[in-house]
Formats: structure tokens, C-alpha cells, sequence
């Protein structure tokens, strides 16, 4: 959401405001073989068309342990009223038995440096933003709690609070971003000109 007294175009004064969407969308284009790219480089192995291979990415990046992460950690965000609302937030949803949503990674366990890099740019190009300040309280609290670290679905969260873009903008900007890393590996599958096959090895019932 936009801060108090601006709109969503004042919100983009500065370069380095605009800066660091290019740099979220470098920090995303690629990471490895996320499920999506995996998708997206089965696809490509059998020579699916590029608009199909991109299809195939997006049909994963929808799941909300992937690229729909971004999503859950925005309303959390838009849940929080102030930076006093913190504590309240995320005690809820521990005590519902919720996973917090923008921490903790599955591949980097002692920080995603994607995240922090792009919540130290966010911090940068907008350091007296009222949306910035809310994120911030969530963070410490997460640190009171010894709660995983931020990622970048987080920083994305915060980052399109900060920004005042529209909700859903953080799940676009993951899209948008790795559409670009589908490619690449898709141009790699077709080089190879080998299909993505795995085998399925039945073990038969547990002997328990």
C-alpha cells in the first residue's frame, strides 16, 4: 500500500527506488532446480514450444510453497496495523500452529542472502517508509522468538508494502523475474536433445 499523504507513483521518486526492482529481478531469475525450473526443463527436454515451457513454470510457481510464499507473507504484512502490532501477529499464528510465512529455506539454513540483500536495498531507497517500519518490528520479533531467518518471499512482501505496489506484486515480480531463468535452461534442454525420463522403482508394502 502506498504511505500516508503519496500516491503509488510519488512512491518511485529516486534511481535508487527503481533500482531495486532490477535487482529483485536479478536476485530471482534463477536458482537452480527449483520446482519450477525443473517443470519448466521437463518441458523443454521434449522439445515443448518456449510459451509452453513458461506455462509449465508458472502451473508450479502458483503452489504456496513456492512462488505463492511471497503472497502469504504480504497479507501477514497487511495484517500487521503498526510496528506495536508485531508481537500480536505473529504469536497468532504460532499459536494456531501456522508457519510464519517469508522464513526459513529449505536449501540455506543459516540465511537466504537473497532476502537480505534485497531488504537491505528496500531499507536504502525508502528508509523513513511507515510499511518498511512494520516489516522491521516483524523481523525483530522473529528474532526474539529464534524464529528461522528472513527469505526473499519476505523481502519481496516488504518490499511491495514499501513500494506501495498492488497486493499479488510480489508473486508477479517472482514470475516475471524467473521467466527469464525458464528460458535459459529451456535453450540448455534443447541442446541436449535428450528427454527428462526418470524411473519409478515399486518396493512393494512396507514388510511392518
Amino acid at each position: 500500500m502506498p504511505v500516508a499523504g503519496s500516491s503509488r507513483r510519488d512512491s518511485w521518486r529516486t534511481p535508487t527506488q527503481a533500482a531495486t526492482l532490477e535487482a529483485a529481478l536479478i536476485l530471482l531469475a534463477d536458482h537452480e532446480l527449483a520446482a519450477s525450473t525443473l517443470a519448466a526443463r521437463v518441458a523443454a527436454s521434449v522439445e515443448a514450444d518456449p510459451y509452453a515451457v513458461v506455462m509449465a513454470g508458472l502451473g508450479v510457481l502458483t503452489g504456496p510453497k513456492h512462488g505463492g510464499a511471497a503472497l502469504a507473507a504480504e497479507r501477514m504484512l497487511a495484517a500487521t496495523a503498526g510496528p506495536a502490532d508485531a508481537a500480536r501477529v505473529i504469536a497468532e499464528r504460532l499459536r494456531s500452529g501456522e508457519r510464519i510465512p517469508g522464513l526459513g529455506h529449505m536449501v540455506y539454513k543459516t540465511g537466504d542472502a537473497r532476502g537480505i540483500t534485497l531488504m537491505n536495498l528496500v531499507r536504502t531507497a525508502w528508509p523513513d517508509n511507515a510499511r518498511l517500519a512494520v516489516a522491521e518490528a516483524l523481523v525483530s520479533e522473529r528474532s526474539v522468538r529464534r524464529l528461522p531467518t528472513l527469505n526473499i518471499d519476505f523481502a519481496l512482501a516488504a518490499f511491495g508494502a514499501t513500494a506501495g505496489l498492488v497486493p499479488g506484486a510480489g508473486q508477479a515480480i517472482f514470475a516475471i523475474a524467473r521467466t527469464a531463468g525458464w528460458l535459459a535452461h529451456a535453450l540448455e534442454e534443447y541442446q541436449r536433445q535428450s528427454p527428462l525420463r526418470p524411473r519409478a522403482v515399486h518396493v512393494g508394502p512396507d514388510s511392518d
